[in-house]
């Protein structure tokens, strides 16, 4: 089947690669075959990062080395690995540049497994007034703040922790054309009716999983060590508490602040092939909380024909400041969906995929039946 061509959209698997065979996305080492996915390319750190004193956009014209000679405090090492301990501001030059033509733009999110591991990852580029934006025609290296939130990690040169989308033209995705998806394929399901107002809204499930109990997990603070190369090789107790019907009162959760909670949207998600999705940043006018880090959702994500019905959005919860009640069916974000430029040649989830049909679903660093 060939899609219809779109002339504003994100740009797929196989634009992707041609953008690498034509120079536009270039790295120091030669691009792998795993970091393409259906809608965006995963970004892998180089051999230095810095100790920063704090975070920081470079601003017009200042390029972001110029900036580390003022605030870097110490560089490390990531060719055999270093870790990154929990609470400090490092940044990281990755192994991919840009050389965007003009009409091209990009913008960057954590990976699902970085943000659930509470890793705090945004993008900065020379001359950035935002982080995890990428400005139409930009030509330059990239850079990745890092700052672990609850877990300490260890990283080495070639980890990947966030990811890349390139959007050709203006994006400007409406709530009618989402209406429309709603109706005729569903993008979600599961709630008594579907808010779209800014995007698709998303509530907080709170209520008990029907064979475990659980509602959710609480990160322990003074855990061990992760390393984020490393799937499948931690044991969850050592990192997490359960959450279950009895933490909950005067009818919701209470969020303490400074501690990091998975949660799982009450709806069930889908994104079609023709088109991905992002989960906005978190409103304070819904709570004093954030509602999630890793933000895009693939091609495919949680299609029924694809054999995934019934798949959730995982939320990383996260309060300010003060403690905050969360109740059953509470928006906490919304997601937007824009066009494909054309039908990825491969969906979400057909390669293997940790969180397609996912429930409760820690990183893939843990051991979780």
């Amino acid at each position: 089947m060939v899609a219809e061509k779109v002339e504003n959209g994100i740009l797929c698997i196989q634009h992707l690669q041609q953008a690498i065979n034509d120079g536009i996305i270039a790295a120091e080492c030669p691009i792998e075959d795993g970091q393409l996915q259906p809608a965006s390319l995963d970004l892998r750190l180089g051999v230095e990062a810095w100790r920063v004193q704090a975070s920081f956009l470079p601003g017009q014209n200042m390029a972001v080395d110029k900036k580390l000679i003022k605030l870097g405090m110490h560089k490390i090492d990531l060719s055999g690995g270093a870790v990154l301990e929990r609470g400090c501001v490092y940044i990281v030059k990755l192994q991919e540049r840009l050389k965007l033509p003009l009409g091209t733009s990009a913008m960057a999110n954590p990976k699902s497994s970085t943000g659930r591991l509470d890793v705090f990852t945004r993008l900065i580029t020379d001359g950035a007034k935002e982080f995890e934006s990428v400005v139409d025609g930009y030509e330059g290296p990239l850079y990745a703040e890092i700052s672990p939130r609850t877990f300490s990690v260890l990283v080495r040169a070639g980890s990947r922790l966030s990811q890349l989308r390139l959007r050709r033209g203006i994006s400007s995705p409406s709530d009618l054309v989402m209406k429309s998806l709603q109706s005729t394929v569903g993008l979600v399901h599961g709630a008594d009716q579907t808010d779209i107002r800014d995007g698709v809204a998303l509530s907080v499930n709170l209520e008990p999983d029907a064979k475990s109990g659980m509602i959710g997990w609480r990160a322990r603070k003074y855990a061990g060590l992760i390393d984020v190369d490393a799937p499948a090789s931690l044991l969850v107790d050592a990192f997490w508490e359960r959450v279950a019907l009895a933490d909950l009162t005067a009818g919701g959760l209470v969020l303490n602040p400074d501690e990091f909670y998975i949660l799982a949207s009450r709806e069930f998600v889908t994104v079609p092939k023709d088109h991905a999705a992002e989960m906005r940043a978190y409103d304070t006018r819904v709570g004093e909380f954030r509602a999630h880090y890793a933000g895009f959702f693939d091609p495919g994500f949680g299609m029924a024909e694809l054999g995934a019905e019934g798949t959730r959005a995982v939320l990383e919860v996260r309060s300010h400041d003060v403690p905050f009640l969360i109740e059953q069916g509470q928006t906490v974000c919304r997601l937007v969906y824009e066009p494909m430029l054309a039908i990825p040649r491969t969906l979400y989830g057909t390669g293997g995929s940790n969180y397609q049909s996912q429930g409760l679903q820690l990183a893939k660093h843990f051991i979780q039946d």
